[in-house]
């Protein structure tokens, strides 16, 4: 493995050592901050597709990284485990984004 992965792959260990969550809550918390970090920077509404961006690219980032190392470790890509992990990293900033659109479109209807 590259120091970069090795890298990578040690602060991974060393938060989901010091913090009391699971792998796939880490990527829900994750994906929840860089929505509402994006939002906060950008002042976007709720229901803007935009603030989706960053966390979807966060999450594409992590998990080539760990494609790389299973690849490298061994001998395959685990493509299920990241998809799942690409899912979980942004479901919640989507559903947000969903509802906040219904919302805004049930408003306009009365």
């Amino acid at each position: 493995m590259s120091a970069s992965s090795l890298t990578y792959q040690g602060l991974k260990l060393r938060v989901l050592s010091i913090v009391p969550l699971a792998k796939d809550a880490i990527h829900v918390y994750i994906g929840f901050g860089c929505y509402a970090a994006t939002l906060l920077l950008f002042r976007l509404p709720l229901g803007s597709g935009r603030a989706l961006i960053p966390g979807f690219l966060v999450s594409l980032g992590m998990e080539y990284v760990d494609l790389r190392d299973n690849l490298r470790a061994h001998g395959r890509l685990l493509w299920a485990d990241s998809l799942k992990d690409i899912v979980n990293t942004n479901l919640i900033p989507l559903a947000i984004v969903l509802l906040a659109r219904l919302r805004a479109a049930s408003h306009r209807r009365v």
